[in-house]
């Protein structure tokens, strides 16, 4: 498929690679790797295992460490902000929600928590590689501003998650920082005991048991190391509930993603209709109707030429040659409009369907100018509309790669398995297909085909780097 080839802007992935694809052999060289010397790897695991102790211990080590630590410094101010803004006016608006004044403010702490929730969401995916998708933007339409703002859930989750982050924020700077500097005091003991004095000796006391001798300094370290152990423990335990809390109230959620999806479908579904009953009104305008008309014309003509003329009611013999002239190119025509109609109606439901969606492949891979390698096990009765789309996008696909891929060989594969119809067209062709949002027409194309796709919750995958091969797979739910 070439670069004209329309890509999907709905979902494009990278399609699995075909079953016997050959895979990149290994270089071959003058033998085996060689081996480390003794010392490189006793050092190289001697820094893993060192490493590893030293995270356990609530060091940070490695640059995810750091980032950690980072996001625990951040995240308390910036909760702290939040709740500043927004608790005073939550506390303000909501007793004043019975009355018209109050509604406006709780709107407008709906819109900060969701503007405090981007933040939140870029403090998430930058230090901790959390990436939440950001939800929906609010759509007024009729109703206005303030009732679209207090009717929107993704807003009242993102005051919840406000509300919630103070108390995490702190506990989590209070763990990871001040209980970790806390232990980290208690490991550098044996280095700065003799610089305080208590009670007229030197060093830390604990009630009247003085911290002065060896066994209890080294005690003391001893205890450090498990505070910075336990704050590296709890900490990370922390940070999996802001996760959680950060996927729970920050994105999308799935009843809405689900509903605007379903929205979306229904709209693709009715414009393909549309679509539809616009081309087969143009075709048969454009065909059979015109080509009934004409067969009437003719018919009306012979019709004339045919009528006695002469006083004993005979017909001139040049009459009669031009009306049987014109009866045959009625005929002809007629047989034309028959053609015309089989097509039409072909591209509407395609009889060979009926006998089953293996077989109506078997067509397709036969009808196609470039040889057609078919594996098909659907086994079982499908859903019409399932096994209409899957024909009409193995078509399209055939139709695409033997006219643009240059390929000499295409595989065609469709297998029903754990409720999914998979059709997956492969070709070792030039490749290049690239997104052009938007360019559905009609149904036809990659993103025509994607649009249909989506009436039945299916997905549409495309694999096609430069230089090729390339691989579009259709799985369509049954």
């Amino acid at each position: 498929m070439t670069a004209r080839e329309e890509a999907v802007g709905t979902e494009t992935a990278t399609a699995e690679e075909p079953a016997g694809a050959a895979r990149p052999a290994r270089p071959v060289g003058d033998g085996p790797p060689r081996a480390l010397p003794g010392d490189a790897r006793h050092r190289t695991g001697s820094a893993g295992r060192t490493g590893r102790l030293l995270r356990l211990l609530g060091v940070p080590v490695g640059r995810g460490d750091w980032r950690e630590l980072a996001f625990a410094l951040l995240l308390a101010p910036l909760a702290v902000l939040g709740t500043a803004l927004a608790y005073p006016a939550l506390v303000l608006a909501l007793p004043l929600s019975v009355t018209h004044l109050g509604l406006p403010l709780l709107a407008g702490v709906l819109t900060l928590g969701r503007g405090l929730a981007g933040v939140h969401r870029l403090l998430l995916r930058s230090l901790l590689g959390e990436d939440i998708p950001a939800p929906h933007p609010v759509e007024r339409g009729r109703t206005g501003a303030v009732r679209a703002a207090l009717t929107d859930g993704t807003g009242w989750r993102a005051v919840a998650h406000l509300l919630a982050a103070l108390p995490l924020g702190l506990l989590l700077l209070v763990v990871t920082v001040g209980l970790r500097l806390y232990g980290l005091a208690g490991v550098l003991y044996p280095l700065w005991w003799r610089s305080v004095s208590a009670d007229g000796h030197r060093g830390l006391s604990l009630g009247t048991l003085a911290l002065d001798t060896w066994p209890r300094i080294l005690a003391v370290a001893l205890a450090g190391l498990l505070v910075t152990a336990l704050a590296g423990w709890a900490g990370r335990r922390l940070l999996v509930l802001v996760r959680y809390a950060g996927r729970a109230l920050l994105g999308p959620s799935r009843l809405s993603d689900r509903v605007r999806d379903l929205e979306e479908t229904r709209a693709l579904a009715v414009q393909d209709s549309a679509r539809t009953l616009r081309r087969i009104e143009r075709d048969l305008h454009d065909g059979p109707q015109a080509q009934l008309t004409a067969v009437t014309m003719s018919l009306a003509s012979a019709r004339g030429r045919l009528a006695p003329s002469g006083p004993d009611g005979a017909v001139a013999p040049q009459d009669l040659e031009r009306g049987r002239e014109l009866v045959e190119q009625a005929l002809d025509t007629a047989r034309t409009a028959v053609a015309q109609l089989r097509d039409l109606v072909r591209g509407i439901h395609p009889p060979v369907l009926d006998t089953g969606l293996d077989a109506a492949l078997e067509t397709l891979a036969a009808r196609t100018g470039v040889p057609v390698r078919l594996r098909a096990h659907v086994p079982g009765p499908l859903p019409e509309a399932v096994a209409t789309i899957a024909y009409f996008c193995a078509s399209e696909l055939l139709s695409n790669a033997a006219r643009h891929s240059g390929a000499a060989l295409i595989e065609l594969t469709a297998e029903h398995r754990d409720g999914v119809l998979t059709l997956r067209v492969h070709d070792q062709g030039q490749g290049g297909a690239v997104i052009v949002p938007g360019s559905a027409g009609g149904g036809s194309g990659l993103a025509g085909l994607a649009e249909r796709v989506r009436t039945v919750d299916g997905r549409l995958l495309i694999s096609s780097p430069r230089g090729g091969p390339t691989t579009v797979t259709v799985e369509l739910p049954v």
